[in-house]
C-alpha cells in the first residue's frame, strides 16, 4: 500500500458506476477517504456502503456536475465530513455517438456541458481549497478519443475530449508546482458509457467496438498511480486501452 495514499481525501463524480465507482471502491482500500459526486443516489449509498462495510471510509452528494453550486456542495461535503480535499476526479461523462448531419443538437449541448462544463465547474469549486492548502490533484477523465476522432459519428465527443486535453495541460502549467494535473485517456472500458447514443446504427457500432473492453478497475490502478507520486512528480498523462484496440 502507498503509505501516501493513507487518509487523502479524494473527490470523485460520476461515482455511481463504471470508473467513478471502481476508482472509489480501490482507492478506499488505499486508505484514502472517498467522496462520491453523482445523479443517482441510490448507488452512490449502496457503494458507500459496501466501502464502509469493508472498514473504509466514504461519503456521498447527489450532484449534478452541470450545475456548479452542486458542484460546490460536493466539495464543501468532503470538507465537513474528512476535514480537506486533496484530490479531485473528475471522471462524469457522456458519449453520445450518432452522424453529424442527424444534427442531435440536444446531446451535443449535454455531451458540452458534462464533458467540458463539469470539469470547469468540479476545478472551479475545489481550486480555492487547494490554493490555501498549497497543494492538491486533479485527474481529468478523457478518452483516446481526444488524441483521435472517432469516425463516423464522434466528432462531437472527440471535441469534448480534445477540450477536456487542452484545458488540463492549460491548469498543468498554470498551477505547475502548487498543484498537479493528470489527464487519463482510456480506450474501450466496460461501463455505460457505451449506452449513451440514442441513434441505433451508431450505438450498435458502439457496442460492437466494446467488446474488447477492459474493466474498469483498471482505470482505477490508474487513478491510483497517479496521485500516490511523491509531491514533487507529477504524472501527467496516462493512455490505456485494450491490448488488441488499434484505435
Amino acid at each position: 500500500m502507498p503509505d501516501n495514499m493513507m487518509d487523502k481525501v479524494v473527490v470523485i463524480t460520476g461515482a455511481s458506476s463504471g470508473i467513478g465507482a471502481a476508482a472509489a471502491r480501490h482507492l478506499a482500500t488505499l486508505g484514502a477517504c472517498v467522496v462520491l459526486g453523482a445523479r443517482r443516489s441510490e448507488p452512490l449509498a449502496a457503494i458507500c456502503r459496501d466501502i464502509t462495510a469493508q472498514g473504509g471510509r466514504a461519503a456521498w452528494q447527489k450532484t449534478d456536475v452541470t450545475v456548479p453550486s452542486q458542484l460546490q456542495l460536493l466539495i464543501a461535503h468532503a470538507v465537513q465530513q474528512f476535514g480537506s480535499v486533496d484530490v479531485l476526479v473528475n471522471n462524469a461523462g457522456l458519449m453520445a455517438i450518432a452522424p453529424i448531419e442527424q444534427a442531435r443538437i440536444e446531446e451535443w449541448d449535454r455531451m458540452i456541458d458534462i464533458n467540458i462544463k463539469g470539469v470547469l465547474y468540479g476545478m472551479a469549486a475545489v481550486l480555492p481549497h487547494f490554493t490555501r492548502q498549497g497543494s492538491g490533484d486533479i485527474i481529468n477523465v478523457s478518452s483516446v478519443c481526444g488524441r483521435r476522432v472517432f469516425t463516423p459519428g464522434g466528432c462531437v465527443y472527440s471535441g469534448t475530449k480534445f477540450a477536456v486535453n487542452a484545458i488540463s495541460e492549460g491548469v498543468r502549467e498554470e498551477l505547475a508546482g502548487r498543484v498537479n494535473v493528470t489527464t487519463i485517456l482510456p480506450g474501450a472500458v466496460e461501463t455505460e458509457l457505451k449506452y449513451g447514443s440514442s441513434d441505433p446504427a451508431s450505438l450498435a457500432q458502439v457496442l460492437d467496438e466494446y467488446r474488447q473492453a477492459i474493466p474498469a478497475d483498471h482505470v482505477a490502478r490508474a487513478i491510483a498511480y497517479a496521485i500516490s507520486q511523491p509531491a514533487e512528480m507529477a504524472i501527467n498523462e496516462i493512455v490505456l486501452r485494450p491490448a488488441l484496440q488499434a484505435f
